[in-house]
């Protein structure tokens, strides 16, 4: 899996999932762009990658502002050239029961975990096309392709992010481009320690129930690791992956059977 003539635009890689992405993708090579709102982890994200001798740039920029993601993307590609990998991992992961979710609450979920993605995706596209090669490969959530209590407005915003992908790949089916979605399940990250607390303060369980109760959403039962959502995204921006295409892959130890 050599990237090494790639620039590769992350979202939301200043932790978590988003940050393993960008180490496995800058290890096999590629120029990592490091997009988030938090500057200070993102910058000391970028600065850890390039500690290892790898590339990485700090890019700070709003992913639901579409007249930024425009110019923060026309920017990187005078600098570096245009980008021809896109992991559209930024997104927030609210939870409400439906008669409680307002309009603003389902527009903000919607604006950063769809429209984020639009954004980035109309941003890059073009570029893709021209220089004939491109993977955009989007962060969809179990929520893409399954319902969870509780979490309506979120699985609406992610199933409409598979629905993306799966279009998308269609009309450019006969380009070099591909585009994919991955659908990671319960991942190790700090996503995970907030949904914890979410569940103890509103059921006064303990927060070791509450983690086996996650847990126990997945056959195996555990959760995920990062690097393990890194490593698919990385095979899907080799060169022989080519054929994989408008797929939505669960990473979940095989909670949801697709």
């Amino acid at each position: 899996m050599k990237l090494n003539d790639k620039t590769a635009i992350v979202t939301g890689a200043a932790s978590g999932i988003g940050l393993a992405i960008a180490e496995a993708l800058a290890e096999a090579g590629a120029r990592v762009i490091v997009a988030d709102i938090a500057r200070e982890k993102g910058e000391a994200a970028a600065a850890a990658i390039r500690q290892k001798g790898q590339k990485a740039e700090f890019v700070d920029f709003d992913i639901t502002d579409e007249a930024a993601v425009k110019k923060a993307m026309a920017a990187l590609t005078d600098a570096l050239g245009a980008p021809t990998i896109l992991v559209n991992n930024a997104g927030i992961a609210l939870s409400a029961p439906f008669l409680k979710a307002d309009a603003a609450f389902w527009r903000k979920v919607f604006d950063i975990d769809l429209m984020g993605a639009v954004f980035c995706t109309q941003a890059v596209l073009p570029a893709m096309l021209e220089a004939k090669w491109g993977r955009i490969i989007n962060n969809a959530s179990t929520a893409g392709v399954t319902g969870h209590a509780y979490t309506t407005t979120y699985c609406a915003a992610k199933h409409a992010v598979v629905g993306m992908t799966r279009a998308l790949a269609m009309e450019v089916a006969r380009t070099p481009v591909t585009v994919n979605a991955v659908c990671p399940g319960w991942v190790e990250t700090q996503l995970v320690e907030e949904a914890i607390d979410r569940i103890v303060q509103k059921t006064g369980r303990s927060a070791l129930d509450a983690r086996h109760s996650l847990e126990a959403m997945s056959p195996q039962p555990r959760m995920v690791l990062p690097n393990e959502v890194a490593h698919v995204v990385a095979m899907l921006c080799s060169e022989d992956a080519r054929s994989i295409h408008g797929q939505a892959i669960p990473i979940d130890g095989g909670q949801v059977m697709s």
